[in-house]
């Protein structure tokens, strides 16, 4: 089983950035997806952004693009969010998703087999 990791959460101004990281452990394969969801109390987890491993094709929710940007790590098995220009209403506990996802599905929380712990990012106006 992947174990997921995250890291890079916090407090900021609106207008202001922060970069969240996910670094996975185990195996991946062929069609592996990571990603990242956002969820407020009472709310269902909103896809943010996703990354399909083998190509590195990008995925992003209308909310987010030309904001967040997905990128994968060289090194390792990770993925970064680079969150610029943050809202308020961007205020959410993010968490890294990963699995062998179909590409169709990648916007469904329900699809992934791991999820992260949860970082909380809070964007004050």
């Amino acid at each position: 089983q992947v174990q997921l990791e995250e890291s890079g959460g916090g407090s900021v101004q609106a207008g202001g950035s922060l970069r969240l990281s996910c670094t996975a452990t185990g195996r991946i394969f062929s069609n592996y997806i990571m990603g990242w969801f956002r969820q407020t109390p009472g709310n269902g987890r909103e896809f943010v952004s996703a990354i399909r491993w083998r190509d590195g094709n990008l995925y992003y929710a209308d909310s987010v693009k030309g904001r967040f940007n997905i990128s994968r790590d060289s090194a390792k098995i990770a993925v970064n969010l680079q969150m610029n220009s943050l809202k308020p209403e961007d205020t959410a506990t993010y968490y890294c998703a990963a699995g062998g996802v179909s590409r169709f599905l990648i916007r469904s929380a329900n699809s992934y087999s791991s999820w992260g712990q949860g970082t909380q990012v809070t964007v004050s106006s």
